[in-house]
């Protein structure tokens, strides 16, 4: 079988997907498997093909670099140099692919309907798309009522902001329609995709992201008082009292990651218990932030990015993780929670409300109406001072998480999955 992994670099990072791509390349690690991801608009100066030998691959993985041909190959920039770029990419996959058996083509990227039509025209092949996210949900923080009212309008009373929405959103629909098979990656976008796209429900496969399992290779075999010391060592390392209780938050400093609901109830949580420590991972435009944490930012400490061992030794010594989305397609922090026993206070919204369930976590809805999406904040509190208050329950959550993990979200369960999905589509 050979499999062409399509990535885009103006989506990889925010998206996941680079994630994604490196969990599944490391699933796909068999014998009749070759694998190829294909990077288009790549920033480099002519097309190459490189040979991935490191990583511990069994298998060696292609990597496809495809740069631009001219500025604007986006949806910002004219729909004709969009096609341009997408004949440059079939006619350097027609001039360098000699396999050809059991064809696969796998779209990680939704604005390439074209590519998909093309792809089919030259090759005897199956297209596949796996739906990481949607422009409309990214932009309007999942609300799906302002979506409603704003494709409602009059194409003539709707400003430039709604009118690229609406263009994108055709054009992801068009996608999925043209795509042999659509995978899910959860129930909540299986639905979505039935009622918003009307996509045949037997064409779309759910199949959960999956993560190798990393905290093995870091407590396998210690007995719990090792795991404690463990804990206070990191705890030590990072400049946090014994005392003091952490709360983590994890991701892009983006709107839809629902951060500024956290830090408010970070005021009424204080009020509460005076010594704990609110732990922001990740980066962005911090400006709207550091307004939010007026009078306790001395409370809250910004890491700024992290590579993945530091992050994971957050995951250790915090005494909550808190996910406040207000839209996730999936949400692979929560599996990197559950992963390192951390109990969770999540928002009970999309496909993280399937990731994160009541064994686990506590949850808070998402108060959606036509205009805006936010957070309960004082509620958001109330479930995080439970957490730290009752350790005896939390740390029985981040048990339940591990097992979860394991159960469903391992890379061994990924792997089972994919193959599956693969061989079934070309046997």
């Amino acid at each position: 079988m050979n499999i062409y992994l399509f990535n885009d670099k103006d989506s990889s990072a925010r998206f996941g997907i680079g994630t994604y791509l490196n969990e599944l390349t490391q699933a796909l690690q068999c014998e009749d498997v070759h694998v190829h991801i294909v990077h288009l608009h790549a920033i480099r100066p002519a097309f190459e093909i490189e040979t991935d030998r490191q990583n511990a691959l069994t298998f060696p993985v292609e990597n496809w670099y495809i740069p631009e041909v001219r500025n604007q190959n986006t949806f910002n920039g004219p729909l004709y140099k969009v096609e341009l770029y997408f004949k440059n990419v079939i006619y350097l996959l027609r001039l360098h692919i000699r396999d050809t058996k059991d064809l696969v083509f796998h779209l990680n990227y939704n604005h390439c309907v074209e590519l998909a039509k093309g792809l089919k025209e030259v090759f005897d092949c199956k297209i596949i798309t796996t739906v990481h996210f949607m422009k409309w949900a990214f932009e309007l923080q999942g609300n799906l009522q302002k979506l409603h009212a704003i494709k409602s309008k009059p194409a003539n009373q709707q400003n430039p902001f709604e009118k690229l929405l609406c263009t994108t959103d055709e054009y992801e629909g068009l996608l999925y329609k043209e795509a042999d098979r659509v995978i899910a990656l959860s129930h909540n976008m299986k639905n979505l995709l039935c009622s918003e796209y009307h996509i045949e429900p037997e064409k779309i496969t759910v199949i959960p992201n999956g993560l190798f399992d990393a905290y093995k290779t870091i407590v396998k075999h210690q007995i719990m008082p090792a795991k404690l010391s463990q804990k206070a060592a990191l705890r030590c390392k990072w400049r946090l009292s014994a005392d003091e209780s952490a709360i983590l938050f994890a991701g892009h400093f983006l709107p839809v990651k629902g951060l500024v609901f956290l830090v408010r109830a970070f005021h009424t949580v204080l009020e509460k218990i005076p010594d704990c420590r609110l732990i922001i991972a990740g980066n962005g435009q911090y400006d709207a932030y550091i307004r939010e944490a007026k009078g306790v930012c001395a409370k809250i400490t910004f890491t700024g990015l992290l590579d993945r061992k530091e992050l994971f030794e957050l995951y250790q010594l915090a005494d909550v993780g808190v996910i406040p989305s207000l839209y996730e397609t999936f949400g692979y922090v929560a599996i990197e929670m559950m992963m390192h026993e951390l109990p969770i206070v999540a928002t009970a919204t999309s496909g993280l409300n399937e990731v994160v369930d009541e064994t686990c976590g506590l949850k808070v809805p998402v108060i959606e109406s036509h205009d805006r999406i936010e957070i309960d904040t004082g509620l958001l509190a109330e479930k995080i001072i439970y957490m730290i208050k009752h350790p005896d329950e939390a740390m029985k959550m981040g048990s339940n998480g591990r097992k979860r993990f394991l159960k469903k979200y391992s890379l061994e369960i990924f792997q089972n999955n994919m193959l599956n999905f693969y061989n079934s589509i070309t046997d």
